[in-house]
Order: C-alpha cells, then sequence, then structure tokens
C-alpha cells in the first residue's frame, strides 16, 4: 500500500434528492444526495472529507471534556462557524493522542440551506474557506457530496497505516522526530518479518487490543510488511505497512511493538503467534510509541456497494 492510496468512492454524479416528504426529484441544488435531517428540520446533505493532520499536539481524533485539543474539536469548531449551525463529523479511524494522519476520512450531514452563501455553494467550497481558519497542523485535502450509502467509519474496506522507526543509537533526524518513533535497542529485521507474517488473517487480536464493552477484538490483518528505508543520513530506520479491514484500540501499536521485541531478541519468533490464544490484553505487548504511526489511506467501494459494506460491518464477527 502507498501513502497515495486513499478511498475509492467519491461522488455520484446524477444522484436522486429525497425531500422531506420522501418524494424523489430530480438532481438537487448540490447534485448529490440529499435527506431529511435527523430532527426533521430539513434537508441535510451527507459531505465526505479528507483530512490530514501533523498529531503531535493534539489529545487524538476524539472530541473530549475539559477543553483538551482534538481533531475533530478543532475541525467541527471551524465547520460550524462556516455553516453556521453545530457540525457533528464521524471519522474513518480514530486516531489515538500523537498519532498522525496523511488520509483521514470523515463525514458530516450539513443542512442544505448552508449551502446558499455566496461563498459556500457548495461542499467543495469548504477547503477554500477553511484553509483560511485552520491550524497549520490540521489541512482539509477535499470536501464533496457523497454518494448515497457512504458512511466513512462503517462503508470502509480497510484503512493503511505506516509505522516509522528508528533504532540508530542517536536517534531519528531531527526533522523527523515528530513522524518517527525511537526504539533504543537494534532489531534483526528478518525476524520482526516473521514475527509480522505470524499475524497475518483472520484472528482475535485480544492480547493486543485495550477493551471496549461490547466490541469484538476479531479483525483481519490484511497486510503486515516491513522494509529498510535508511539512508546515510538515516541509518537503521524502518517502516512498517499495516493494512486491515478494521483495527481495535491500540492494536497497529501494540503488533509493532511486539514484532519490535522480537527483533531484538528479548523473545522468540513464536511470540505474536502465541499471544492470538489469549482472550484478554497481555501485559507482555509493549505499545510502540505514538509519533511513529501515520494513517495514510482509507478505501471504500464502489458507490453501488456502500450501503452493503456498512451493514456488513456492523455486524458483529466471531472467529
Amino acid at each position: 500500500m502507498s501513502s497515495t492510496e486513499t478511498g475509492a468512492a467519491t461522488t455520484a454524479a446524477g444522484a436522486t434528492v429525497t425531500g422531506a416528504d420522501g418524494d424523489v426529484a430530480a438532481n438537487g441544488a448540490v447534485g448529490d444526495v440529499v435527506t431529511d435531517a435527523a430532527d426533521g428540520g430539513g434537508e441535510t446533505v451527507r459531505v465526505r472529507m479528507d483530512v490530514s493532520y501533523d498529531g503531535t499536539d493534539f489529545h487524538g481524533w476524539a472530541a473530549q471534556k475539559g477543553g483538551l485539543r482534538t481533531v475533530q474539536g478543532v475541525l467541527e469548531e471551524k465547520l460550524t462557524l462556516v455553516c453556521r449551525t453545530p457540525i457533528e463529523l464521524t471519522v474513518a479511524g480514530r486516531t489515538d493522542a500523537g498519532v498522525h494522519a496523511d488520509g483521514q476520512v470523515c463525514h458530516a450531514d450539513i443542512p442544505a440551506e448552508a449551502f446558499t452563501q455566496r461563498s459556500l455553494a457548495r461542499p467543495e467550497d469548504l477547503v477554500r474557506r477553511l484553509s483560511r481558519m485552520l491550524p497549520e497542523d490540521i489541512r482539509l485535502n477535499a470536501a464533496v457530496a457523497a454518494p448515497e450509502g457512504f458512511d466513512a467509519r462503517f462503508s470502509a474496506l480497510r484503512r493503511h497505516y505506516v509505522y516509522r522507526v528508528c533504532t540508530a543509537p542517536g536517534g531519528p533526524l531531527p526533522r523527523r522526530v515528530r513522524d518517527t518513533a525511537r526504539w533504543r535497542r537494534p532489531v534483526d529485521l528478518e525476524k520482526v518479518q516473521v514475527a509480522a507474517d505470524a499475524l497475518v488473517g483472520l484472528n482475535n487480536f485480544a492480547a493486543y487490543c485495550k477493551a471496549r464493552e461490547g466490541a469484538t477484538t476479531v479483525r483481519e490483518l490484511q497486510e503486515f510488511t516491513w522494509k529498510d528505508v535508511s539512508t546515510p543520513s538515516e541509518p537503521q530506520t524502518y517502516e512498517a505497512h499495516v493494512v486491515a479491514d478494521a483495527f481495535c484500540w491500540s492494536m497497529v501499536r501494540s503488533i509493532v511493538g511486539a514484532c519490535l521485541t522480537v527483533g531484538e531478541g528479548k523473545r522468540p519468533e513464536t511470540f505474536t503467534a502465541e499471544l492470538l490464544e489469549m482472550d484478554e490484553r497481555s501485559s507482555q505487548v509493549p505499545v510502540a510509541p505514538a509519533e511513529g504511526l501515520n494513517l495514510v489511506g482509507v478505501d471504500y467501494p464502489a458507490p453501488e456497494e456502500l450501503a452493503a459494506r456498512a451493514a456488513e460491518t456492523r455486524a458483529v464477527r466471531e472467529l
């Protein structure tokens, strides 16, 4: 997976518009699916937004009480100002504090009347409007009216992460310390890859996840590939490319940390596979530092398959 991969689904040209009375009309003012507002107060447009951010100075994606700075909190605040109505976001992947994203995807149901402003006539105008308001560590890359059935979280086919780590004695380059984790012991990359290969497939990752009540820890890890990206100025620097249909809380950093402990010789090569037999979080699994992790892309199916995918994702899986 390259860092340029993002979701495949964008707009649905010529989609129908559903009014407050449920009738099907011709194309709407913004040319895509319009649905009833949740409170029955009017029509809304579901807008897909592609976002990038440097997570260093954020307490994660999710809005939190107490005034903590979060990506969701900042975005919703600025969107509310621009749209002149409270906006709530649904996201593809809720990143933790310090974790970055080049390819985050979220959606919001925005009242259609918000797009009657001279400077905000269509969803695409949100990019220009927010570019003047957002801080330097967040960027709105794209905003489009979403196809019918699109849900940033539940319609996703897979998420792509890259983890970057340096094991050199001097640590990463000063200009890369915000996106490259430091691991203070050298590792054997072949052993790291053996440990990673043992995790690929449909498994119960309970040992690698922080528990959430009522949530399953069964996930399909589709790719876990390590690469040596060292250069003369960045020796002993590696990247892990991690792809799954979905991830549990702290799962990526936990499987990375487990593989690195194998690579440094602290654990046997069978360590990661043995942990798959556990049904609860293991204290033996170190969580790799947040700064090395980057959500680089989210894939979605074709527009006509979005609703079915969302229904499939909502179903709780078991082995």
